[in-house]
């Protein structure tokens, strides 16, 4: 007889232990399956995110920073260091200490708040039953009344440049490196590989992104792209547009690319190679014929607004359905589940969307660019500051970028707000809580905001909306 849920959740990464806590919390008898292993061998909570995502990237982000600072611009502050090294595997220890900390950290969430711990595979069968094989081989039956499926996603592979050990690597590879390659290529120049790049060139790696669009960061805000484009090539990372990748092999201890620009082929040697050019859905094994769960034609699985499958009492979250990618953006998804399936009402406003590229400086972004709003007709107005006149920066010896304020012509209301500057991750924090409650670009002007800060560069943008920056030269909106 197979044991009874109120709830199963399929995955443990962000977005599914964020719906089993909650739905454990609201009074539910929940089960959280999760099949991922860490190179220990041992099972881990956490998913991509917490185990080869967001968290060891950034500890390695942090990390590399604060030796490119101390090599770089100390001096210019006062602060002499000589003999300055960076030890690459203590870096990783730390990396891998930290992820270690939050994984064992979520399976204790997860117990203290009476979720029952279930480390194995599942597949999901029709009437909400579950096959779940534990990682000893021991299979068992379960039920639930509720299923969310919370699997995630991986990292795409793409035929010219299969992976091979230690040479080229995925997104994961890239940030178990034991040494500074001398010469870096990473296909792909999205979020992740400007990261993975940011971090091995502050460590001296010559580093050469291959990308196929014509255009950089296309989902960023024109003004703010651009300027990201400047600030990467200040830093000597080689962003080449328009390179198409159309074969690898390994040759002599390095890693040959051929790829195509213009027309032209050419050909790369790099010590290694990372492949970053997305992620894709994983339901890998996890749908039968008749569970009654579809996909749609790019393998996403199909819900409505509010996360429901095509199959009753069956929900997805987090990467494995449509919207970007962001382990927030999953988190809250899995707590309106949670909610709603205990008969409470909650809604993801998927206009506020936080996005975040954490090089640096930082480029973060909420709602729509300038781009998407001339294309659809819609009229706005613009207010624009530059960090190079913030008090705050200029004590940080680090005035790089600018904040962006884009509002309704008519009703003043915030349409996007748009950033790139040191501590941006945070500071669009502010942005999104405002728009979250309708924020107009005069209620940020109207805003005390604490001086001196980075912030302050969000209060000037949205009074140059209207003309009444102070710190810089106004252009009045016409009449």
């Amino acid at each position: 007889m197979a044991t009874k849920f109120d709830v199963i959740v399929i995955g443990g990464g962000p977005a599914g232990y964020h719906a089993a806590i909650r739905s454990a919390q609201l009074g539910l008898k929940t089960a959280c399956i999760d099949k991922w292993i860490n190179p220990l061998g041992e099972p881990a909570f956490g998913g991509t995110c917490l185990n080869v995502g967001c968290i060891p990237s950034k500890a390695l982000l942090s990390a590399s920073q604060k030796f490119f600072e101390a090599k770089e611009n100390f001096a210019e502050i006062g602060i002499k260091v000589s003999d300055l090294s960076i030890d690459v595997p203590a870096m990783i220890k730390r990396k891998e200490k930290v992820v270690e900390n939050l994984t064992k950290g979520v399976a204790g969430l997860l117990a203290t708040n009476g979720v029952t711990i279930l480390q194995g595979k599942a597949v999901l069968h029709a009437g909400r039953s579950v096959e779940f094989s534990s990682h000893d081989g021991e299979v068992s039956l379960f039920e639930a009344d509720h299923i969310i499926i919370a699997t995630g996603s991986v990292p795409v592979d793409i035929p010219p440049c299969p992976l091979v050990d230690n040479m080229i690597v995925d997104s994961a590879g890239a940030l178990d490196f034991c040494a500074v390659p001398k010469r870096l290529g990473i296909i792909g120049a999205g979020i992740i590989g400007l990261e993975l790049g940011s971090v091995w060139s502050r460590l001296g790696s010559e580093v050469v992104l291959l990308e196929a669009l014509e255009e950089f960061l296309p989902t960023a805000d024109t003004n703010i792209s651009r300027e990201a484009a400047r600030q990467f090539k200040k830093q000597g990372i080689d962003i080449r547009l328009g390179s198409l990748v159309t074969g690898s092999s390994i040759k002599k201890g390095k890693v040959r690319v051929n790829y195509l620009c213009a027309d032209k082929e050419e050909t790369e040697s790099f010590d290694k190679l990372i492949v970053a050019v997305g992620r894709r859905p994983y339901t890998e094994e996890l749908l039968v014929v008749d569970s009654g769960v579809n996909l749609d034609e790019r393998g996403f699985v199909f819900v409505d607004d509010y996360c429901s499958t095509d199959a009753p009492g069956i929900y997805a979250v987090g990467d494995v359905v449509r919207g970007p990618m962001l382990a927030h953006k999953g988190m809250e998804e899995g707590i309106m589940v949670a909610e709603r399936i205990a008969g409470n009402k909650p809604q993801v406003n998927y206009e506020t969307i936080p996005s975040v590229v954490y090089t640096h400086p930082e480029i973060a972004w909420v709602g729509k660019t300038e781009q998407e709003l001339k294309a659809s007709g819609e009229s706005y107005k613009v207010g624009n500051f530059p960090m190079a006149a913030s008090g705050r920066a200029m004590a940080n010896n680090d005035t790089n970028g600018l904040v962006k304020v884009i509002a309704d012509t008519l009703t003043d209301r915030v349409l996007g707000v748009h950033m790139i500057c040191d501590h941006a991750s945070e500071l669009i924090a502010e942005a999104v809580i405002g728009m979250e409650f309708g924020t107009s670009a005069e209620d940020l002007g109207l805003t005390m905001f604490a001086h001196p800060t980075i912030s302050e560069g969000l209060h000037e943008a949205a009074l140059a909306v209207s003309g009444r920056a102070i710190h810089v030269a106004n252009r009045r909106p016409k009449k």
